[in-house]
């Protein structure tokens, strides 16, 4: 766990062994079992969650009832639900894992205070954060200009481990097709 996160920061910044230290009394190590839920949709965001192991979704319900994923994410990423967690408003959203998960989580006000007590980790977070916001509005913008049978195939060709890992129902609601359709466009 350490070294993966030490190999994890150190892709933004260079962090000696006391500021490294720090970091890890910061963070809380938690564990999910195959649909267990970091966030229900109503609570507070608490925490941002790094993935050392496993899948989580991002979903709501929408009008019909009919559940919409908006994010996936895998080891080595940050989930969190963003404007729950920055402005302590109940969240929108769900978040739930799809695997077994296993994270570090740290909540606002350790984040807060690593920022002043390690000002490299604010740096690294700020990048992070650029880095998820170029991903989500890359995601837009080229989703929408594709039609649903080049959205599965881009979305496989990109990320095959990953996809083999998600079931198709959910790969159907993250890219707003039926999972009808979806049969169908994988016969291709």
């Amino acid at each position: 766990m350490e070294e993966q996160l030490r190999k994890y920061f150190g892709r933004y910044v260079a962090l000696d062994d006391a500021e490294f230290n720090m970091l890890l009394t910061k963070l809380e190590y938690k564990k999910y079992g195959r649909k267990g839920h970091l966030l229900e949709q109503g609570e507070v965001c608490r925490f941002n969650y790094f993935i050392l192991k496993g899948l989580v979704r991002t979903y709501y319900f929408d009008k019909e009832g009919k559940d919409r994923i908006t994010r996936f994410a895998i080891e080595n990423w940050w989930v969190t639900q963003m404007e729950s967690f920055v402005s302590e408003s109940p969240s929108k959203l769900f978040m739930q894992a799809i695997e077994e998960t296993e994270v570090l989580r740290i909540s606002r006000k350790n984040l807060e205070a690593l920022y002043v007590s390690v000002p490299k980790l604010e740096r690294a977070f700020r990048i992070i954060t650029q880095n998820m916001l170029i991903a989500i509005q890359r995601r837009n913008d080229f989703y929408s200009q594709l039609n649903s049978k080049d959205r599965y195939f881009n979305f496989v060709q990109s990320l095959p481990d990953f996809a083999q890992r998600i079931p198709q129902y959910m790969i159907a609601s993250y890219l707003d097709i039926s999972p009808e359709y979806l049969s169908t466009i994988r016969k291709f």
